[in-house]
């Protein structure tokens, strides 16, 4: 299949929300466009029971399904001295305080994968976030290779020292934290016992941003920072148009609710 070449020019830019005359209480099929997407569910609906499913089918499902996903850029260190690199999809922030963030290595046949035995070795890690320039080297990484071979070399990727861990940060990253495993749980089936993944919750204890990447709120400009997420099968994606909507406070909604409630006759 041939695709249009990637359209270098392209930036996020803000726009208004979906809808934005939506008030509370309104439904959702009360505009042009949320009529066409109830409409599918006329369709029907795909129930599956995971317990039967097929561990590679649901795998494959529920990737496509959880998107977009954030990418977490792990630089680990083993105990022999060779430096790992691999990306990581099943990542997020857990808390500010203390700074947390979590990724999960799924297994591999022989065992944990080096990233998930690296980061119990107490030298620390890196965290970095893949931006659109070097997607295709940070993808490189994913390469099944055996625990004494470094991916760092065939990535094209350039080592940066960190302040208070051994791993080395990605230079090429804009937003990199260097992190101490806070707690390591192994994931295991409740059915038959088996270990099938490592969830790491990381403790950040550095963060290095690359100014040219901050606004003039020292927030992270996301139209400069251009990072990337992983969508189902071999997809990513970039950040297209984006919208704000503000968070809703009681004090101030109270008297509306009230009415709606009023009006439904729960009052």
């Amino acid at each position: 299949m041939s695709l249009p070449p990637f359209d270098q020019s392209t930036r996020t830019t803000f726009t208004e929300t979906p809808n934005p005359s939506w008030a509370y209480g309104q439904k959702t099929d009360s505009t042009a466009a949320g009529a066409k997407w109830m409409e599918g569910e006329k369709g029907g609906w795909k129930v599956i029971n995971t317990a039967e499913e097929d561990r590679l089918k649901l795998y494959t499902l529920m990737i496509s399904g959880i998107v977009p996903r954030p990418i977490a850029f792990v630089s680990t260190i083993s105990e022999s001295g060779v430096e790992n690199l691999a990306p990581f999809s099943w990542f997020n922030m857990v808390t500010n305080h203390p700074p947390i963030v979590s990724f999960a290595c799924s297994n591999v046949p022989a065992g944990l994968k080096d990233t998930a035995h690296n980061v119990k070795n107490s030298q620390g890690f890196t965290v970095n976030i893949i931006s659109e320039p070097f997607v295709e080297q940070a993808n490189a990484t994913a390469i099944d290779t055996p625990p004494e071979v470094s991916e760092w070399a065939f990535s094209g990727l350039t080592k940066a020292s960190s302040i208070h861990v051994k791993a080395p940060r990605v230079k090429e990253s804009a937003f990199s934290m260097e992190c101490e495993l806070f707690q390591s749980i192994d994931i295991v089936h409740p059915d038959t016992g088996e270990q099938s993944s490592t969830l790491v919750l990381a403790h950040v204890k550095y963060i290095h941003i690359r100014n040219d990447v901050l606004n003039e709120r020292g927030l992270v400009d996301i139209a400069k920072f251009k990072p990337v997420s992983r969508l189902g099968d071999i997809s990513y994606a970039r950040v297209g148009d984006a919208f704000r909507i503000p968070r809703p406070s009681w004090q101030q909604e109270k008297d509306k609710f009230a009415e709606l409630a009023h009006t439904a006759g729960n009052l």
